[in-house]
Formats: structure tokens, C-alpha cells, sequence
């Protein structure tokens, strides 16, 4: 089955950036300066070029008990605050005892976005940096994911975490569409509403959904059209029109999607794939798609999803990149 759009269960990757996941909390908070780290932390090192997989080396030692910091390669961009998410490569390391280990490498599969609910030891070592920064942190338990650890991602509770990310882009958490207003919908479609800030609403006919895949742009945006092979940054709700409810959103968690559009073998929906090629960046667009462009006979049960479910999605554009 397709992977599902949202991360409706948070995955490994997610858990191990991410605050309120597995035993993690935001309780305790100290210095980013490698200056007062103690031990091995700071002969923790990492070399080479911005957005390339980095060589990490790890002493075969017991890790200190402080947070180190480095800025192994310094940004030009906007400096990044605690109401932005991310748009990351990066590598995380586990490392208990004298032993470490790879756990994640976004490096060589896609970049992922990261919320501003991070790791106590994230936060610190990446608010105030700026966009285009590889910054290294080695966090200690207490400010990763604390005594009880992360089973689920496979971190104890005396396992140091070492990162290195490579931080592409910034956005505030309840960026959406900037273009010009072109619809609403309505007919025999949804009529969209929308605030500022929040996921828009839908209002949907008593007629039956359409047969076929049909792309109706609310928002016209000003940006570059959408091409293949791009990653695409995007907020987005979803809505299932047998049900009228939302069974998606991104707005709930104010952290957007990132994607490949049309990429082979595909990362969404055919029905996005279909839909987004074309639009362009600050669009708002909706999507009324068929259960063959959706998630098939087999649905999504998951989420709710039956066989015959035609799903709409409302989705922001907010960026587009190579």
C-alpha cells in the first residue's frame, strides 16, 4: 500500500528529532557552547561539504554527560527561531558506551522537514543559527530522550545522540498559500473557507463526487511552476467525502510535508502526483481524487480510508526545490 500522506504514526525518523516522543521532554536545558562540554564530547568531529553525507568520527569512549555544539560550516540565510520548521538533511548516531552507531542518514534518501518541537539538545544547538549552517550536536540523555529512553527508535536511557544536519530551508510553522484568491469551489465540488493560520474548511454538495481526478486552483500563486523530480513543501488537509471529516492534516501539528513529486518509484498519491505538476509555488489547490488515484480498492484502514472513498485534499504550495 502507498505510504499515507500524513505521518499518522510517527516513524523512527520523526522520533528521533522530535519532543514528545518515546520518554523524551523539554524539561531540562544548558549551555550550547562545545566550551562546556566534558569528556570525549567535544573530540566528537565531522568533515565534509554542505549537503553531502558528512564522515563522522566518534571516539571509542564513554560519552560526557554535557551538550557540545560545533558550527562545522557557517550559513548566510535567516537565522532560525522557535517558531520555525526546517527543511534538513542529516545523520544521527547512537552511542552507548565505547560503541557507536549509525541510525539515520537522510542524506541518501530525501531531506526531512523538522518541527520547532525538537529535542531539548536540538533546540539548543539550533535556534540562532542561520539557514545554510551544517551545525554538529552531541546530546546527552538528559537532554534527548531522558531515563526512560526510546524504545521504538531503539535509545535506551543512557544513550548519547550525535547529530550533524544540514539545514536547507526555514519556515514558519503556519506558512500557506500567497497568491491571489481564484475560487472557492462550490457546485459540485467543496466550497473551501479559510483563516489565516489554520487548515481551510469544507463545505461539501449533496450531488455524488466526480468519477475522475479534478485539480481546481483557489489561490493562485506568483511562484515557479512545479516539475518533476522537485521536493515539494506543502501544508495540506484532508477530507473524505463519504464521511464529510477530516482524516489529515498537517496544520494540526503546524509542520508541513515534504515530498518528490512524481518521482518513480512514487512517494504520494497518483492523484498528487497528477494534480501538483504544473501548479506553482504560494498556490492553494484542491484535489477531488478517485479511489484508483487514491489509495485503491484496498483503501487506508488506518485512516478510514474504504476501497470507494474519494478523498479531497485542500494543499498549500509553500516552496519547491531541487
Amino acid at each position: 500500500m502507498r505510504r499515507l500522506l500524513a505521518l499518522i504514526a510517527i516513524p523512527l525518523l520523526a522520533c528521533l528529532v522530535l519532543a514528545g516522543c518515546g520518554g523524551s521532554s523539554k524539561s531540562t536545558a544548558s549551555s550550547s557552547s562545545s566550551a562546556s562540554s566534558s569528556g570525549a564530547n567535544t573530540a566528537v568531529t565531522a568533515t565534509g561539504a554542505f549537503d553531502k553525507t558528512p564522515k563522522v568520527t566518534i571516539p571509542k569512549a564513554k560519552a560526557g554527560s554535557n551538550l557540545a555544539v560545533k558550527t562545522l560550516i557557517q550559513g548566510t540565510g535567516a537565522t532560525l527561531t522557535k517558531s520555525d520548521v526546517m527543511a534538513t538533511n542529516f545523520v544521527v548516531y547512537s552511542w552507548d558506551g565505547t560503541n557507536s552507531s549509525l541510525k539515520e542518514n537522510t542524506f541518501t534518501s530525501s531531506p526531512t522537514i523538522i518541527s520547532s518541537s525538537l529535542l531539548p539538545g536540538l533546540e539548543s544547538a539550533l535556534i540562532g543559527k542561520k539557514v545554510g549552517s551544517r551545525v554538529l550536536a552531541v546530546i546527552p540523555p538528559a537532554q534527548g530522550f531522558g531515563t526512560s529512553g526510546n524504545p521504538q527508535a531503539g535509545i535506551t536511557g543512557t544513550t548519547t545522540l550525535v547529530f550533524v544536519i544540514d539545514v536547507l530551508k526555514a519556515y514558519a510553522a503556519t506558512a500557506a498559500a500567497t497568491g491571489a484568491q481564484v475560487s472557492h469551489g462550490g457546485g459540485t465540488l467543496p466550497t473551501v473557507t479559510a483563516k489565516a493560520g489554520s487548515a481551510p474548511t469544507l463545505t461539501f454538495p449533496s450531488s455524488s463526487p466526480p468519477s475522475g481526478l479534478v485539480t481546481t486552483t483557489l489561490v493562485k500563486g506568483a511562484g515557479p511552476k512545479i516539475v518533476k523530480g522537485e521536493y515539494v513543501v506543502a501544508h495540506y488537509v484532508g477530507y473524505i467525502w463519504r464521511t464529510k471529516k477530516v482524516f489529515s492534516s498537517t496544520w494540526s501539528s503546524k509542520t508541513p510535508y515534504l515530498f518528490i513529486i512524481g518521482a518513480s518509484p512514487s512517494k504520494v498519491i497518483a492523484g498528487w502526483d497528477k494534480g501538483l505538476v504544473g501548479q506553482t509555488v504560494g498556490s492553494r489547490v484542491m484535489l477531488s481524487i478517485p479511489p484508483a488515484e487514491g489509495y485503491g480498492s484496498s483503501g487506508a484502514s488506518q485512516a478510514g480510508i474504504k476501497g470507494n472513498d474519494t478523498l479531497v485534499f485542500v494543499v498549500d504550495i509553500i516552496d519547491a526545490f531541487k
